[in-house]
């Protein structure tokens, strides 16, 4: 490892899937995984193109039982460039001797690399060094570099340059059974004399998707005359390059890429635009030069130094490049959500899910117009939502536990077991907690930027409506006089019913019934920050009454929580009748349990059963909230959240969690950060290795985890920073202080950018100069400082303050 490299000295076939999905490269547009772009799919390379939006529906028949499924689709491979040497068959890594091999991806630039040496079965060695891009400048852009040199040996080579369409989706094991074409071909193109294209259709979803590539050769500053060959099919074409090179003389061969869909703004045509693009682009040093600028300013907005804990820094860093080639300003001018699984890889099937929670943090406070833009995506599927829950017999909007590309319900109502290779039913589209998911993103997207106008014009319709959905899922219980939810399934997931019964859904999950509670009254907030005109016409418009603004006053003061008997409180009604599990028996039989659930099923048994958890519910709670606003949550609602509850409710789900979700860890680091620092810091270690190191046993190839790597930004931040805001007022609350020393990071609050700096027992903000906008209250503990442009503020931590 080098400050920004991730390194791979040996060419690992078994480790080439995760190798591929981490040095991906991406802009937030599109996005191609990291295969070497002369290798085909097979069992150990999977070229992968993805790009936000492009969604098809297929139907598998497993049997006689059709299931649908919406993908995020593979795309044509433009990247292709193949070797051939004095005619012989091209080159491939599995047939030739390597001397030398280093794979590496460098995130400051989002640039991946490879450097080989190899000798063939002639004995010819050869040294060939690429370099590929995805740019963050011009948004259509992909770029390779490829500087080959003979070491031994002068004659006659030939490159393939090649857009490949008969791709399909196979790059999750469990999925193969199910349908994977998804591209029509449309036809390919060739433009002048050195331009390839190919346009292709998707299936279902009718989005047309075009890529072109002009690839030239130079010696120098010169370009090489070469003989071009062309092939074309349907669904391929490529351009073979033949021209002499001689021993020790480096040849460098160039391959511009554009890439366009008919989701794309502001062109007549895919296939024309880009055809135009690839002809247009710049060579490739240039090309790059806007690409590092363009990755310099996000640096700049983005950066979190730790410079005291090296190997942290360096994870950090890592885990800031992948969300910003997911989510990046180019991403805005996108309908796009946050994809669980990025945009590497087909987990997940490319959907959306609620991991947007851990991500929004993060940019809310640098790039607070990306996470306008992706809150855009709910609020545009609004009308999906709102026909769900009328369906289902409720009012406002009921989002779905899996969404993709209309907002429908795109969670699978079977899936396969990986370990008994059985089809097994999937309830987990009952975790309505989305919708509460959603509805604290936006809240806290305005508490950081203060942006009314997205509240006036989106947000506030989209809350209200979560909100009247919540209200109507709830009822009243006389008996208790309490509020209740029944028939939803927590952030747990192992738990979708109650043992032995054939209805799905359990009653009074504490994580749901709590959130409505805070959702409840955070919406009545939200309509009096609306002006009386718009309050009153967005009041018509979705038609929702007195009534309902009372039933949330009521919610929001008698909501049931239930507790077990010694007063923790309890995940849902009737967890504490259930069985402990054999925990070290499982782990003697199998190792890692970290998805107990398919081990449990294989066995014949059910997890249902047992007072286990996934990942985290009830903590999630403590993970959300501050601890004086949580208190006053359970207060108004009538319990008293004491001390001993919270900490004895953290160490009983902690002994009972398996952490088969790698968010679970980041949301345990945070609940254990001012009970158990030590622990806490270990699971944010677990966190931050857990793509990297692949501590899942392969998840992390089919994509990596967009929530976790923002969530270990959003620990830094939000918990072992302690930046909460309140009353806009931004307070820090700085905990680990050992290791948070030399910690700097920017913010930018409110349209103002200010820089944060820990120093031993000190810590200073100061509000910049640059793009300053207006004066900003930060603060320690009860001290509150106002920072005007250039000003700086230092507290020493536990004690005093100073200003300058």
């Amino acid at each position: 490892m080098s400050d920004f490299q991730l390194v791979y000295e040996d060419f690992d076939p078994g480790q080439e899937g995760l190798r591929e999905a981490l040095t991906s490269t991406g802009n937030g547009y599109f996005c191609a995984r990291g295969f070497a772009e002369w290798e085909d799919a097979d069992g150990t390379h999977y070229p992968g193109t993805y790009a936000h939006g492009v969604y098809d529906r297929r139907t598998s028949v497993l049997g006689v039982q059709p299931l649908p499924n919406e993908d995020l689709v593979n795309l044509p491979n433009g990247l292709v460039l193949k070797l051939r040497i004095e005619g012989d068959e091209p080159f491939a890594l599995q047939d030739v001797q390597l001397l030398h091999y280093r794979h590496a991806y460098d995130f400051r630039n989002a640039l991946l690399l490879r450097e080989l040496t190899f000798r063939d079965d002639q004995g010819r060695e050869t040294s060939l060094h690429t370099r590929r891009f995805v740019s963050m400048h011009r948004m259509h852009q992909a770029a390779i570099a490829w500087d080959l040199t003979p070491l031994n040996w002068s004659g006659n080579v030939e490159v393939v340059s090649a857009v490949d369409g008969r791709v399909v989706n196979q790059g999750v094991a469990r999925y193969r059974q199910l349908e994977g074409r998804h591209l029509d071909p449309q036809g390919p193109r060739i433009e002048g004399n050195d331009v390839i294209a190919l346009k292709a259709r998707t299936r279902q979803s009718r989005i047309e998707v075009a890529l072109a590539a002009r690839t030239r050769v130079f010696r120098g500053d010169e370009e090489v005359q070469v003989v071009r060959t062309t092939y074309q099919t349907e669904d391929y074409v490529q351009q073979v390059l033949a021209f002499p090179v001689g021993e020790a003389v480096t040849t460098r061969v160039e391959k511009s890429l554009a890439f366009y869909s008919s989701r794309d703004r502001g062109i007549s045509e895919p296939l024309e635009a880009a055809v135009k693009g690839a002809a247009r682009y710049p060579r490739f040093a240039e090309a790059f030069q806007g690409h590092l600028e363009a990755w310099n300013e996000l640096w700049e907005a983005c950066d979190v130094a730790l410079p005291h804990e090296e190997s942290v820094q360096f994870l950090l860093r890592f885990h800031t490049a992948h969300l910003l080639q997911v989510c990046s300003r180019l991403t805005s001018h996108h309908d796009a959500g946050v994809l669980a699984r990025g945009l590497n890889g087909e987990a997940y099937r490319g959907h959306v899910f609620w991991d947007e929670l851990f991500v929004y943090p993060f940019l809310n406070l640098r790039l607070p117009l990306i996470s306008r833009g992706l809150l855009l995506y709910r609020y545009r599927r609004i009308g999906e939502a709102r026909e769900a829950a009328r369906a289902a017999g409720y009012r406002g909007a009921m989002y779905p536990w899996q969404s993709g590309s209309d907002g429908q319900e795109e969670t699978p109502t079977t899936h396969l077991n990986p370990i008994s290779r059985k089809w097994e039913p999937d309830l987990s589209r009952n975790q309505r907690h989305v919708g509460a998911a959603i509805f604290y993103a936006a809240w806290h997207y305005h508490l950081a930027t203060n942006d009314f106008d997205f509240l006036r014009d989106w947000g506030a319709e989209m809350m209200l409506e979560i909100a009247r959905f919540w209200a109507s899922i709830a009822h009243y219980d006389r008996q208790r006089d309490r509020w209740e939810i029944h028939g939803v399934m927590g952030p747990d997931e192992f738990h979708e019913k109650y043992p032995g019964s054939a209805q799905g859904g359990l009653r009074n999950n504490a994580y749901t019934n709590v959130m409505a509670a805070w959702i409840a009254e955070t919406a009545q907030r939200v309509l009096d920050l609306l002006p009386a005109s718009r309050r009153a016409a967005l009041r018509a418009r979705i038609g929702l009454t007195d009534e309902e603004v009372d039933t949330w006053r009521a919610m929001s003061r008698r909501m049931y929580v239930p507790f077990h008997a010694d007063g923790v409180i309890s995940q849902f009604e009737g967890y504490e009748d259930l069985e402990e599990l054999d925990w070290e028996g499982l782990r003697a039989r199998h190792g890692n349990i970290q998805r107990l659930d398919r081990i449990l099923r294989a066995e014949g048994d059910d997890p249902n059963r047992y007072k286990a958890a996934k990942q985290a519910d009830t903590l999630m709670l403590f993970y959300l909230f501050p601890d004086i606003e949580l208190k006053r949550l359970f207060e108004q609602l009538g319990y008293d959240l004491r001390d001993d509850v919270v900490g004895r409710t953290i160490d009983y789900y902690d002994r009972r969690t398996s952490h088969g979700s790698t968010l679970s860890l980041i949301v345990h680091a945070g609940v254990l950060a001012s009970i158990d620092p030590a622990s806490s810091y270990e699971r944010f270690l677990s966190a931050l290795h857990s793509d990297v190191d692949d501590i899942q046993g392969g998840t992390t190839a089919e994509g990596i985890h967009t929530g976790v790597m923002a969530g270990t930004l959003d620990l830094v931040q939000r918990i072992y920073l302690g930046a909460e805001i309140h009353d806009g007022v931004v307070f820090f609350k700085p905990r680990l202080l050992g290791r948070l020393d030399g910690l700097s990071l920017l913010m930018q609050f409110r349209g103002t950018p200010i820089r944060v700096l820990v120093q031993g027992q000190e810590l200073s903000v100061e509000a910049l100069e640059e793009g300053f906008s207006q004066p900003v209250s930060v603060g320690v503990g009860k001290v509150v400082c106002e920072l005007g442009a250039g000003q700086q503020c230092s507290f020493t931590l536990g004690s005093t303050v100073e200003i300058a």
